[in-house]
């Protein structure tokens, strides 16, 4: 014991003694495995030697390895347990960043509030992984020195061909071997065994075992004593690793309460210096334990649900609030899309794009035309959180040149969201979508493991923002819980562009994050995504109908007090020859709607939107005229003008119908049948 244990007890000082000069010493697995020097090993397996070949001829050295065995476990749990306590002297003493300990500083069960369980709970998460790379270390020189006496066995018993000892250990062996086949029969039988060369030993076990157990010979016996013996060498090791796998889960058990709540970052320098923990340990000790395993994959899991909660939490309230008023994209965001989203190719297309002189036709282009930096530079403001400084000057020389723009052309000067060359607008919650979005992609990515569980949490925050904007802006909540006096076509056309932003990059989402996950769950994920994402058009489609509704609820409510201008028409007195007020208002109505529409949506949903308004003033309108008392040429004169002003208005709407003339429909047949060739005036 002294020789194979005690001897590693001045690295636990030494190791120690460094953690508490320097707290901040690097870690990453490899560079901080300790071994013996090849001097040390022949000085190892020399002291070791004599003490072998003695237990192996009384067939005690199973036995005695069982002793190294719990001694070693005894010796670890020990060592672990000193480190922390003098660590924690040292770590303890320094300032904490974290605001939540306080309220874990409850009295434990074995000892009052200054319990090691209480002080580790106290630590930062910076000083608990100082703590934990100590542990390691120390761990490692225990670990070190059982595999090099393991290592020493091992050579003694199996590979000492040529050495001066060889016959002296193939002789013990024999002796061992039959010692311990006979230890059930009588002492002095044992004794006799003991005192006969290897000859005569041999000898007697051929010929005792000859009569009842032929298959058994003394090279077999041999055999199976020199398998028990490494059998035992290696469980001693195993037994190590496992008991300071048991102390690891043990002191990341404590603090239970707390990881769940820490940053990302900080969960992961206690994860990985775990994983590399295990890693280690499980290649010295030759075998897989599970105990600290599912320590850290149950601690993982409750980190995601903690920050799925907190993430649900924090969007309900962002809704609740949102007034869904159009904002400008930081650049932070542009690069969150650029960097998870975009090839290299597409990256160069948009610094094209955003770079370039370009035309005002489209409004996705003229937004998109402030002069952003490029998705390289967007890239490093956000690694380096320096967006704010860097971005303030171009901002202001950009807000200059786009004001003078406003007022030239009458059009908006937002930034917007880029995705794949396409442009959305955006009102905060949208934003803030995006970016928790690429916060469960960074788990995703950090805690490979747990992949399935991210992408059930992405969906949960997927439909929630999808269900409670429903419920907002096509439900008119907003109006309740956010203050608005009403939900105007202007909001919903921003609700349908977030939807549809959100809509768009749900593939590319789905892509990334099932990359991680295994294949026998991707089945049922991938439906699950799919579904959310049909959820997203419905919703899209559904407020694209409402706006086509409101048009429609408008033009019928105008519809009704044409029978009044009709009257007014056919009195002699009425001389008037311009469009009433009714071919006035409908048309000054649905310029606006084209307006609001054109500056937010994109143009095939625009156009899509008025091919359906075109079809409801056809239909309609022409049903109403047709219905209408005319008595007099003046009153067929003055409908000819509101039809004419009304068609005026019709042709100009965006669709994308192939007549000619354009948006042509029932409105024109009607015309054509009552007016004959002045249709074409």
């Amino acid at each position: 014991m002294r020789i194979s244990i005690h001897g590693a007890g001045n690295v636990d000082a030494l190791s120690t003694s460094k953690f508490k000069v320097q707290t901040t010493i690097s870690m990453n697995g490899e560079g901080h495995e300790v071994k013996l020097d090849e001097e040390d090993t022949y000085n190892l397996r020399d002291r070791l030697l004599p003490f072998v070949i003695g237990l192996l001829r009384t067939a005690k050295l199973p036995a005695v390895l069982r002793i190294y065995r719990d001694t070693l476990t005894a010796d670890m749990k020990t060592a672990i347990k000193m480190a922390v306590e003098e660590l924690l002297r040292v770590l303890g003493a320094q300032p904490m960043d974290s605001d939540f300990v306080a309220g874990e500083r409850a009295v434990d069960a074995d000892g009052g509030s200054s319990s090691l369980a209480s002080r580790l709970r106290s630590l930062s998460p910076e000083c608990f992984v100082h703590l934990l790379k100590a542990v390691f270390l120390i761990v490692q020189a225990h670990l070190a020195q059982a595999s090099e006496v393991k290592r020493a066995i091992e050579w003694i018993l199996c590979h000492l061909d040529g050495h001066y000892a060889a016959d002296s250990v193939a002789a013990a062996i024999a002796l061992g071997a039959a010692a311990s086949e006979t230890a059930h029969e009588t002492a002095d039988q044992v004794n006799s065994l003991l005192q006969l060369s290897v000859q005569r030993n041999s000898a007697k076990v051929s010929s005792a075992h000859g009569n009842g157990n032929d298959g058994i010979t003394p090279s077999t016996l041999s055999r199976n004593f020199r398998a028990d013996v490494l059998r035992e060498n290696a469980e001693a090791v195993f037994a190590a690793c496992d008991a300071a796998h048991g102390r690891w889960a043990k002191i990341l058990g404590v603090r239970s309460p707390i990881h769940p709540r820490l940053r990302l970052q900080e969960f992961l320098n206690i994860y990985n210096i775990t994983q590399e923990f295990i890693t280690a340990t499980e290649k010295i000790g030759g075998r897989l334990s599970y105990s600290i395993r599912g320590t850290l994959q149950s601690q993982a899991k409750a980190f995601i649900d903690f920050q799925h909660e907190s993430r649900m939490a924090k969007m309900r309230a962002i809704l609740d609030q949102e007034n869904w008023a159009e904002i400008d994209v930081p650049d932070e965001f542009q690069a969150i899309i650029t960097s998870l989203f975009c090839s290299e190719s597409e990256t160069r297309e948009l610094a094209d794009e955003v770079s370039a002189d370009i035309e005002p036709s489209s409004p996705k282009m003229v937004l998109g035309s402030d002069g952003s930096p490029t998705a390289e530079a967007r890239l490093q403001k956000i690694s380096q959180n320096a967006e704010h400084t860097d971005s303030i000057p171009r901002v202001e020389s950009t807000a200059q040149s786009n004001e003078t723009n406003t007022r030239e052309r009458g059009k908006s000067s937002t930034r917007l969201l880029f995705f794949r060359g396409v442009g959305y607008h955006m009102v905060n919650c949208g934003l803030i979508l995006v970016k928790m979005l690429s916060e469960c992609i960074e788990m995703n990515n950090s805690l490979p493991g747990l992949s399935s569980e991210v992408v059930h949490r992405v969906v949960e925050i997927l439909k929630l923002f999808n269900t409670r904007t429903c419920q907002l802006v096509l439900g008119a909540g907003a109006m309740q819980v956010s203050g608005l006096k009403s939900i105007t076509s202007k909001h919903l056309a921003l609700a349908s562009q977030v939807i549809s932003f959100t809509y768009t990059i749900i593939p590319e989402l789905k892509r990334i994050l099932l990359l991680k996950v295994p294949e026998t769950r991707k089945g049922l994920l991938i439906l699950e995504v799919d579904r959310v994402a049909q959820d997203y058009k419905v919703h899209r489609d559904e407020i694209h109908s409402k706006l086509v509704q409101i048009m429609r609820e408008r033009l019928l409510v105008h519809l009704r007090g044409l029978p009044q201008i009709v009257e007014s028409w056919n009195r002699p007195e009425n001389t008037d020859t311009q469009p009433s007020q009714f071919a006035r208002s409908i048309t000054k109505e649905v310029g606006l709607l084209q307006r609001v529409l054109s500056r937010t949506l994109h143009e095939l949903d625009v156009q899509a939107i008025f091919r359906q308004v075109v079809i409801i003033f056809h239909s309609q309108i022409s049903e109403a005229f047709s219905h209408l008392d005319i008595s007099s040429p003046h009153a067929k004169q003055r409908m000819y003008c509101d039809v004419q002003h009304i068609l005026a208005c019709i042709r100009s709407l965006p669709s994308d119908s192939k007549s000619n003339p354009p948006n042509w429909g029932q409105l024109d047949e009607f015309v054509a049948k009552n007016f004959g060739e002045e249709v074409g005036q």
